[in-house]
């Protein structure tokens, strides 16, 4: 009869804590579903900006047809991404392609001092540190949900369990990675 109490006690034990072990991971795989969306709603708030933004450097700089362009394939490739993966390089095409747009304007004084433009390039400014933000929330629930089921006995079971594939981190492409480290040039 002890015997059986303790098999009974043991079973108990053995399955709260598998239970235990499936819903810390279903909670994570929930969050970091969270997460991704709180990073589509800063890209797709990026990508409504990126027309007016565009269309108000047009109206200034007609002869830069090739920066406006590749400005406007880089959204598209970003909005049609369906992976972390892709959405990270699309992200990163965008930023340099932005960065290529803002070049532009500086060589116009009358686009700078345009309130519009202004007004548009604070919200996109705005919009960056949100999807910043964003992004490394994204990669720190990824993070725990990758950790949590790498360990033992989490990995053993979590195949079993339908936690087949980790997280992907949603990071900087080599080129990006690079440019972050270089100094800012601030020139007056």
């Amino acid at each position: 009869m002890t015997a059986l109490i303790i098999i009974v006690i043991v079973v108990v034990i053995i399955a709260a804590l598998l239970i235990g072990l499936y819903n810390r991971l279903v909670r994570l795989n929930v969050r970091a579903d969270e997460a991704w969306s709180d990073v589509n709603v800063q890209l797709k708030r990026r990508y409504d900006l990126i027309p007016n933004l565009v269309n108000s450097v047009k109206g200034y700089a007609k002869h830069e047809s090739g920066v406006l362009e590749s400005v406007t394939a880089a959204r598209a490739n970003a909005l049609s991404a369906q992976t972390v993966e892709q959405q990270a390089a699309a992200e990163n095409q965008l930023q340099t392609a932005l960065k290529s747009l803002f070049a532009v304007a500086e060589a116009y004084p009358d686009l700078k001092a345009s309130q519009n433009f202004i007004q548009l390039q604070d919200e996109l400014v705005d919009t960056e540190d949100k999807i910043q933000a964003s992004r490394r929330f994204y990669n720190g629930v990824a993070r725990d949900f990758n950790s949590s089921r790498q360990v033992f006995p989490a990995n053993v079971i979590a195949g079993m369990i339908g936690f087949k594939t980790d997280r992907t981190f949603f990071e900087l492409d080599e080129a990006e990675a690079a440019a972050v480290k270089q100094p800012v040039n601030v020139q007056f």
